[in-house]
């Protein structure tokens, strides 16, 4: 095949009917947790529930993306928000270095501005266009229109281990784990922005709804939830949007190892199409 597609394993995906690579995040904490097929996650989220100290994450580096890259003429490269890793610096690198060094060859990295399932809309977006038989700039400007269009949201029932990475205020984080409130909210330009604090399970799933709905999602559009052990939470929200949406694309995948670390158990992230989004232009950031 011409194209390969590349991602950091921040995706969720591990494989796809397409020649593709994920490239391992680390999560780092009492030991070193690499995030691959071979991960198990529900040891991991368990024993990070329990754990005291810092925790972080580790992107892959320069010469992993470059192995990862293999021989393919054409690479498309997307990245989980690079204000949250270094991912995409060190993809963007790794891609000049693969030109420079094959002339003949094309390479492009998407900064996704967001992680999980955006990021698999956007690998299903190049197959697509792999398959229709664009070229390599009529893909690329293909995902990136189509990104501008593609929104994430978050609910969280834990901000312990965002806390530990220094993504939000460790007293805000234990505040909410006491009191039982959910954190809802949005990936704007490519950085978490907590809105909604909803109670329950019934008054989180109407939010996260109510959410959706607002960004534009229209019936037969697709949408994707990676959920971190809350599969209930993940079939409840598609029943409620199903009612509103009859022909929606609705797509469920339990989280891998990094989208694990960030949403923690009774986690969701929502990745689906809608409306223009102004803060998901990566050509701005």
């Amino acid at each position: 095949m011409k194209y390969r597609i590349v991602t950091d394993s921040s995706s969720n995906i591990m494989s796809m009917d397409s020649d593709f690579a994920a490239v391992p995040m680390k999560i780092v904490a009492d030991r070193e947790y690499v995030d691959d097929a071979s991960l198990d996650v529900a040891d991991m989220v368990q024993t990070l529930k329990n754990h005291k100290g810092k925790s972080s994450s580790s992107c892959p580096n320069v010469g992993e993306w470059l192995e990862a890259f293999g021989e393919a003429e054409y690479v498309f490269g997307i990245t989980i928000t690079k204000h949250l890793s270094g991912s995409f610096n060190a993809a963007r690198h790794a891609a000049e270095t693969y030109i420079q060094e094959h002339s003949d060859r094309k390479a492009y990295i998407f900064d996704s501005l967001a992680t999980g399932p955006e990021m698999m809309l956007m690998a299903d977006k190049i197959r697509q266009c792999e398959a229709a038989g664009d070229d390599f700039e009529t893909t690329k400007e293909k995902v990136l229109n189509y990104q501008n269009h593609l929104h994430t949201l978050f609910c969280l029932e834990s901000m312990n281990n965002l806390a530990r990475n220094g993504r939000v205020n460790p007293a805000v984080a234990k505040i909410a784990g006491m009191l039982g409130i959910r954190v809802a909210g949005a990936a704007e330009g490519g950085k978490l922005a907590p809105s909604h604090k909803p109670r329950g399970p019934k008054k989180t799933i109407q939010q996260l709804v109510e959410m959706i709905r607002d960004r534009g999602l229209k019936d037969g559009a697709k949408l994707r939830v990676a959920h971190c052990f809350a599969e209930e939470a993940a079939l409840a929200l598609r029943d409620a949007l199903l009612e509103e949406f009859p022909h929606l694309q609705f797509h469920l995948e339990p989280t891998t190892g990094l989208c694990s670390y960030y949403a923690e158990a009774g986690g969701l992230i929502i990745g689906f199409e809608g409306s223009f989004n102004a803060k998901n232009d990566n050509t701005k950031f």
